[in-house]
């Protein structure tokens, strides 16, 4: 290994899940005191340190500290980070392989304390990819042993997890934290619900009027929602109710959600009481297989603004529909419209149509755009807002950051006091091992608000918009949509516009739009885009309604 470098500015990444810490003893303050004795030994200067608490290895979306921290190696805040081990920065090898590239491109060396090599050398580099290779297969081998478990329980019968209308789920006596032995129990007055739901479909009742009939009588789901399709559509064909264990329904479900559906979960008759007969069962089922391979209606028609537009009653995004009629010479008239999407689900017990024509939205779009670019004081004043908006947001941050300050240092007093009432003998170990764990939750939340908040502030403080910027930006989306395909022209608006406020009287009020790192590739990548000269396009997120 090369000599240490004495005063290089260092900043130091350390992270640690709460499984992590409470088997593994992987600290967060064991990583620091670590990190900061040996920066102490090579004389290296700390100006930094970034912490993600309780976040897993795989979650980089959610990891602002590390976020603040490569934003802050582009501004060449640092010459190092230091991590405690490889695997606190990433455990899958192509993310970690990607940080380490973009702190290289901003010439910022990357060490880990426990692997003792270089990440500058081509040896350095091969090393890096080689261990994190072995992270992954360590964290993908761990993987695989508990879904081996979880798979043998669902075979034997025994329940995995999850909630159920109709159930709730109770730890049989044994049971604790790394061995948990639960099994499922009939709430019977979620049972009453789950019957009539098999019931009603059974006599011929489609998924919206069961849900509509339902959200009237007032029933909620087991999360306290009302009723929609989909959730009906799910008890239908849910086996737990029939007394069947299901499990590996969708494989790799973090990654691929329903995308990574398996043709084959495993089904076993279950340790549990069934909720509805056999007979029922097979009959629904036969019923949905049958109106499945109906063949659903095909629109051919297009609908740019579909979850775009907000409804002006519940404020949940409205989807397409339309009505189909004829004329007195028999030609049929379709029209196409923008109705609320709880309506369309839940049923008018949750909401009203309101429906706003589908013609009459899209165009309007186009035509504010247009009337934003033609009026350059509008735009002005547009970008005005967005950069008081950024200062003004700026003082609420600062004080719920001296917030979480105060609290944290009462929970650090607070974990003081319930030791030395542990120490008098006063509680015992578990109710000690308790407190502790609570108080330690509590603790992480704050710290991931605040890591939070720290970089929203370092957006916050960055330069501000200009005008030229931002009339670049609506120009070429306007270009794009305007000559591009439906497909291209959709997906753009999908990335450019958060909502479209719809007023009570069925008239488009704000059109909140967003511009960040997405939208800016795509617009940079699109052939009949060309950057116009002059115009640096800054990487911030730029909110604003238009």
């Amino acid at each position: 290994m090369k000599e240490q470098k004495r005063g290089a500015k260092v900043a130091i990444y350390a992270r640690v899940s709460t499984e992590e810490q409470a088997e593994h003893g992987y600290s967060i303050d064991g990583q620091l005191d670590t990190l900061r004795q040996y920066c102490q030994q090579y004389g290296k200067v700390i100006v930094g340190e970034y912490v993600d608490r309780g976040i897993s290895g795989k979650e980089m979306t959610k990891r602002h500290e590390l976020k603040r921290l490569l934003r802050d190696a582009e501004n060449k805040a640092f010459d190092e980070v230091l991590v405690w081990k490889i695997n606190r920065l990433s455990r899958k090898t192509r993310d970690l392989l990607e940080i380490v590239e973009q702190l290289n491109r901003n010439n910022v060396y990357f060490r880990s304390y426990s692997e003792n090599f270089e990440t500058e050398t081509p040896m350095g580099r091969f090393a890096l990819q080689m261990m994190g290779a072995v992270g992954e297969l360590e964290r993908n081998t761990i993987v695989e042993n508990v879904k081996m478990g979880l798979k043998q329980r669902a075979r034997m019968g025994l329940h995995n997890g999850g909630s159920s209308l109709g159930y709730k789920s109770e730890e049989l006596p044994g049971s604790d934290r790394k061995n948990r032995k639960t099994k499922l129990v009939v709430v019977e007055e979620e049972a009453l619900i789950i019957r009539k739901i098999f019931t009603l479909y059974a006599s011929g009742k489609g998924f919206r009027a069961i849900a509509n009939l339902l959200n009237h009588e007032g029933h909620k789901t087991k999360r306290g929602n009302s009723f929609s399709c989909d959730s009906i559509r799910e008890i239908i064909i849910n086996p737990v109710y029939a007394g069947i264990v299901r499990y590996n329904r969708f494989e790799g479900w973090n990654e691929k959600r329903r995308k990574g559906k398996n043709a084959n979960p495993i089904l076993t008759e279950g340790k549990h009481e069934a909720i509805i007969s056999q007979e029922i069962w097979d009959k629904v089922q036969t019923l949905f297989q049958q109106k499945s391979k109906v063949n659903p209606r095909v629109h051919d028609s297009k609908n740019l603004l579909t979850g775009l537009i907000r409804c002006p009653q519940c404020n949940s995004p409205m989807v397409a529909s339309r009505t189909v009629s004829r004329l007195r010479d028999g030609t049929k008239v379709i029209r196409r419209y923008y109705s609320c999407g709880q309506f369309r689900t839940k049923g008018s017990a949750v909401c009203h149509a309101n429906s706003v024509k589908a013609d009459y939205a899209e165009q309007y779009v186009l035509d504010r755009m247009r009337e934003v670019l033609t009026k350059p004081t509008i735009l002005k004043d547009i970008v005005a807002q967005i950069n008081r908006k950024k200062l003004e947001g700026v003082g609420p941050l600062e004080q719920e950051l001296k917030s979480i300050a105060v609290n944290l240092q009462q929970l650090v007093e607070k974990k003081r006091k319930i030791m030395d009432v542990y120490e008098a003998d006063v509680i015992d170990r578990n109710t000690l091992s308790m407190r502790m764990e609570e108080l330690t939750a509590n603790e992480d939340a704050l710290h991931v608000r605040k890591a939070e908040i720290s970089y929203v502030l370092g957006d916050a403080n960055s330069q501000e918009v200009s005008y030229e910027q931002t009339k670049f930006l609506v120009e070429r989306l306007y270009e794009v949509i305007s000559t591009s395909s439906f497909e291209q022209s959709k997906t753009l608006l999908r990335m450019a516009i958060q909502e479209i406020q719809l007023t009570p009287e069925k008239i488009i009020g704000k059109i909140q739009m967003a511009f960040d790192e997405k939208i800016y590739s795509y617009i940079e990548d699109t052939p009949s885009v060309q950057k116009a000269d002059g115009v640096l396009l800054c990487k911030n997120d730029i909110v604003f309604a238009i």
